[in-house]
């Protein structure tokens, strides 16, 4: 049974940083492509980084690049978002997604949250001085 379980999310000031955890189990972390996503109050889920699901390159949105990192630790079966230089518009749901390896994903995950079967339940994560 594929599991995604989140934690780490907080209530931070504006400039700070939190660490994101998605522990995974029910499934082997190599052969799946891995995302971050987020949904403000009364907007739609935004993706956020990804992991492809064959040659491993990771990708961030624009809105995130140089700020979030998404890393992954196959010990311990878990992917993490590492976020700096927070900023209000940062709050959000933050949800942990799965999918199986296609051929489309190999190479380049989707930024599509239509694309992932599995999901977590998301951790609140709260920008504000």
């Amino acid at each position: 049974q594929v599991q995604l379980v989140e934690s780490g999310g907080d209530l931070v000031q504006p400039g700070g940083s939190l660490r994101l955890s998605c522990r995974t189990s029910g499934f082997a972390m190599n052969v799946y492509a891995m995302a971050w996503f987020r949904q403000a109050p009364g907007r739609e889920r935004e993706w956020v980084s990804c992991f492809s699901s064959g040659d491993g390159s990771r990708y961030h949105a624009d809105s995130v690049k140089g700020r979030f990192i998404i890393s992954k630790d196959y010990a311990r079966n878990t992917v993490f978002l590492q976020m700096n230089s927070l900023r209000p518009e940062d709050t959000a749901v933050y949800y942990c997604a799965a999918a199986p390896r296609t051929t489309e994903s190999f190479y380049r995950c989707s930024e599509s949250a239509s694309s992932y079967n599995f999901w977590g339940q998301g951790t609140q994560v709260t920008i504000s001085s």
